[in-house]
């Protein structure tokens, strides 16, 4: 339950940010604003978070970094491409298995209306 009230909260700021810019701008503007969004609705949440792989017992540190993981359970994996590709929900697969998260959503802003580019994930 308390996953739906958190991802309901969080499309809900992710809606407010593409009302207010639309489709077109990088990942990274998208990633930024929906920060401020969150911030400005009180819910906590950490930007381009790395993500360790442990291989054979060892952390190696490859670079990888979650776009935002908030309250520490849900990761959010952002786009901002043409259409979403199977590469990217398995991206976000991978990183709900990295962190031990169980539930992602990968959003995509490059569309027209934004419900039509939100896939939720669940591990």
């Amino acid at each position: 339950m308390i996953f739906d009230k958190l991802s309901h909260d969080v499309i809900g700021a992710a809606i407010e940010v593409h009302r207010e810019l639309g489709p077109g701008l990088l990942e990274s503007a998208y990633r930024d604003c929906l920060c401020f969004e969150l911030l400005k609705r009180g819910i906590p949440y950490e930007k381009e978070k790395p993500v360790p792989v442990v291989y054979k017992g060892n952390v190696i540190e490859c670079g990888f970094r979650a776009d935002i993981i908030v309250m520490g359970e849900l990761i959010l994996e952002l786009k901002a491409v043409g259409n979403l590709a199977p590469i990217h929900t398995a991206q976000l697969l991978t990183y709900l298995k990295l962190t031990g998260c169980k539930i992602g959503l990968l959003i995509n802003f490059n569309t027209t209306k934004l419900m039509d580019g939100i896939k939720r994930v669940v591990l």
